[in-house]
């Protein structure tokens, strides 16, 4: 079986029309195939972040992770750019979901796409995931321990952000969710009241929630990762995508 893969740093066109820097990796097949758009987590576009970009292409799909703070520290290496974001209370709702407009349009501009996109989003960018998926054509999104959906975050948190549970009666595609049972930012309570709201407007959804894990559990160079988790959630990840990006 061939292969071959193709990932490298691309630039593409974000919101308000302006161009941002985004990693990209596909699969040298002629297609049709699915397409990804990675979400990275608060600690910005990283090494992890691209680690897995690189294995949804192995895995069959088109992907791009768009830099998210392209316009905060231009150049910038992750830490410093997601310091700096941080600072500015994290990624404007409406930017978010124009830049994540732009990533889909490219991947649905490759010659081997299928024009079937889906997003997946870890931490911050689980509810950056859920946020595109109720304000875009999407045919899947995954929503990766993404908090604050439910609720504001606590005072002391760098996010800036508004509950976006009221967006639940708009979304347009299947989510699955994954989520830990120690986590605290989203707790199980939390995802228990999206749960209840999805169900209420009859919304097609599948939610996990692992004992013994806690935030980032994917985050294979953070504390909180759990191998054995990870593993089964990955497979949960690639099937999901598998039935509802195909065709």
């Amino acid at each position: 079986m061939y292969d071959a893969l193709l990932a490298e740093t691309v630039t593409l066109t974000g919101h308000g029309g302006d161009l941002i820097e985004a990693y990209a990796a596909r699969p040298l097949v002629p297609g049709p195939v699915g397409g990804v758009v990675v979400i990275h987590h608060m600690p910005g576009y990283d090494t992890g972040s691209k680690e897995i970009t690189r294995r949804f292409a192995a895995e069959g799909f088109l992907a791009v992770c768009p830099n998210l703070y392209s316009r905060e520290a231009p150049g910038a290496d992750p830490d410093e750019a997601a310091a700096v974001a941080r600072a500015r209370g994290g990624v404007p709702d409406a930017r978010l979901v124009g830049d994540v407009a732009g990533a889909a349009r490219y991947l649905r501009g490759l010659s081997s796409s299928n024009h079937r996109v889906g997003t997946i989003g870890y931490c911050s960018g689980g509810r950056q995931s859920f946020l595109a998926a109720c304000s875009l054509d999407l045919q899947a999104a995954v929503d990766c321990y993404g908090g604050f959906i439910t609720r504001r975050p606590p005072e002391d948190s760098p996010l800036s952000v508004e509950p976006i549970l009221h967006m639940a009666k708009d979304l347009g595609c299947p989510l699955l969710g994954l989520f830990g049972a120690e986590d605290q930012h989203p707790s199980p309570e939390e995802t228990a009241e999206l749960e209840n709201a999805l169900r209420k407007h009859g919304k097609v959804h599948a939610f996990h929630t692992y004992e013994g894990a806690g935030h980032a559990f994917f985050a294979v160079n953070r504390p909180g990762y759990h191998p054995q988790v990870a593993q089964e959630a990955w497979q949960r990840v690639c099937e999901f995508f598998g039935r509802h990006l195909s065709g």
